[in-house]
């Protein structure tokens, strides 16, 4: 009986998903009559978060932080690059009374030629 109740107690469930809808507020628009960019690279930013008994974990501040993280590991200021694609994904891990939710950002960065 005590195997099946720590069975239980220590098993988990895992959801992940993919934000197709745009999260994104940026208001700068290029039109791209000719190829005049390249492809430089390709970041990520990754948060997590924990909740127990269903408070914590937020997710705005863990969408903000993992682009944040992103951004920086492109080293966009003062260059003629941009961020492209912008995805989302989330992945929830849950558990019986606590869970874990870890935010992934990842976009392409591509620089200017002309």
């Amino acid at each position: 009986m005590s195997v099946l109740v720590l069975s239980f107690v220590f098993s988990s469930c895992a959801l992940h998903e993919g934000l197709t809808s745009n999260l994104n507020n940026h208001g700068t628009q290029v039109v791209l009559s000719k190829k005049n960019y390249r492809i430089v690279a390709k970041v990520k930013g990754t948060a997590s978060g924990t909740w127990v008994l269903c408070f914590g974990g937020a997710f705005r501040p863990l969408v903000a932080e993992a682009r944040n993280k992103m951004l920086e590991e492109g080293r966009l200021v003062g260059s003629s690059m941009a961020v492209i694609n912008e995805t989302v994904e989330v992945n929830n891990k849950f558990f019986v009374v606590f869970g874990m939710k870890t935010v992934t950002v990842s976009a392409y960065i591509i620089e200017f030629t002309e």
